[in-house]
């Protein structure tokens, strides 16, 4: 439409006369990756703790292979934020984590707390760039 500025991210419509009908905000899928470390700074089979955006992520890597998993670094049952201290490992095929203090395990994969279905901890996208692990954001 000549005349209508849409903005990055908005979709405008128009009927035949060339009239805008509506206008909607489609929110973009948009990552933003933060360097964190290099991958050979987290020993197999440990965890680390960063700060990403002002929040505490915990970012595992489990081996064979070099497997990363990030996940929230707070630990609802003992409400400190000690995950990345946690102990890796799996059940039944499900990599997690089991908090240093109550050994309550999380899934890496989803942040599901395997022993308690009514709680949750955040997981965030991350991936390694030229030996180093970046988090995803937004």
């Amino acid at each position: 439409m000549k005349g209508t500025k849409a903005s990055r991210g908005s979709v405008i419509t128009s009927n035949q006369e060339g009239k805008m009908i509506q206008a909607l905000t489609v929110r973009e899928n948009v990552t933003t990756w933060v360097d964190v470390c290099h991958l050979s700074d987290i020993v197999p089979n440990t965890g680390v703790c960063a700060l990403v955006e002002g929040e505490q992520v915990a970012i595992f890597r489990i081996e064979p292979g070099t497997d990363i998993y990030a996940i929230g670094n707070y630990d609802p049952f003992s409400k400190a934020y000690v995950l990345s201290r946690g102990i890796v490992g799996d059940r039944n095929g499900i990599p997690k984590v089991a908090s240093p203090i109550y050994k309550q395990n999380f899934s890496l994969l989803t942040g599901q707390c395997l022993d308690d279905e009514t709680l949750k901890v955040p997981t965030y996208k991350v991936r390694v760039v030229n030996d180093t692990v970046q988090v995803g954001i937004g």
